[in-house]
């Protein structure tokens, strides 16, 4: 029999999960072995009828348990290029929050983020304003905050040098600052990073940012061309992000995940990540533990 579709399952109490799967599906479930891509942590299981029914299924049944559930298509699983937002993404902190920090500013801006990432307010407005908030910080406030402040998220260098070697291209696209991305892209394994610029007068921040500003129609163009240049379709493409300025970027790939997420992005994105780290992209690309390049 073939299948359309699998069920993922990631958690640390995958074991458990496990030992109850055919609870929840009973009959209805095709009597295969599941696969382990991770002993006791990752699993899958061919799904035979209609996906989202078995879905629900699972999330009503392990929906006290810190799990990650998902279904994905079977066919182009493994993806050829990962295009990925950087803040709260690939990196655990949001760098214009904390450069707001260094100014005395961090309450008031990171209120204006927190409306952005959620979709209330229009980014590039946003982004000005609270770049304009910044006049006069020092370009020091942004090497302390490069060496203080900014880690990748566990999981970031594996995710990108797994698909790397095997042939994926990778693309960091970032509603913050070149300043940042830069570095985060070297760090992380990245091929390529965009971002926005951030202007100063040798000494400090002039509080304006280069147009167009970078935000969700930016980071979608920058997918479409990625697509163009690499002869990809978008099914070819693993796009992942947090927050309301992703949301084109994730609906537009083959695979769209929300990672630890805000509501409206999880809400739209065809997969949810919000217990495990970004190896977990790799367990729904259907990777093995021993394929994982680990650092």
């Amino acid at each position: 029999m073939r299948f359309s579709s699998v069920l993922s399952v990631i958690s640390e109490n995958a074991g458990s999960l496990a030992a109850d799967i055919d609870q929840w599906f009973g009959p209805s479930r095709a009597q295969v072995p599941l696969t382990w891509l991770s002993d006791d942590h990752a699993f899958e299981v061919p799904i035979a009828g209609d996906p989202a029914k078995a879905l629900a299924e699972a999330h009503a049944r392990a929906s006290l348990l810190a799990a990650d559930i998902n279904v994905v298509p079977v066919e182009g699983r493994r993806k050829k290029l990962l295009i990925a937002d950087m803040d709260s993404t690939i990196i655990s902190c949001e760098c214009l929050d904390e450069l707001a920090d260094m100014a005395g500013l961090k309450a008031k801006v990171s209120a204006i983020t927190e409306r952005a990432m959620r979709g209330e307010i229009e980014f590039a407005g946003a982004l000005r304003e609270r770049v304009a908030l910044l006049k006069g910080l020092s370009l020091e406030a942004l090497e302390r905050v490069w060496r203080e402040r900014v880690r990748l998220n566990p999981g970031a260098q594996e995710l990108v040098a797994t698909m790397k070697a095997h042939g994926a291209k990778t693309l960091l696209v970032s509603g913050g600052f070149t300043f940042f991305s830069s570095r985060v892209a070297e760090a992380a394994g990245f091929d390529e990073h965009q971002s926005n610029v951030l202007f100063d007068d040798g000494k400090a921040l002039t509080g304006e940012v280069r147009d167009p500003i970078l935000g969700k129609e930016a980071k979608l163009a920058a997918l479409e061309r990625a697509l163009q240049r690499h002869e990809l379709q978008p099914d070819d493409v693993l796009a992942v992000g947090d927050g309301a300025n992703d949301l084109a970027m994730i609906q537009r790939a083959g695979l769209g995940v929300a990672y630890h997420a805000k509501p409206v992005v999880a809400a739209a994105a065809g997969a949810s990540i919000n217990h495990n780290d970004l190896t977990a992209l790799l367990y729904l690309q259907g990777y093995r533990e021993d394929e994982i390049v680990r650092s």
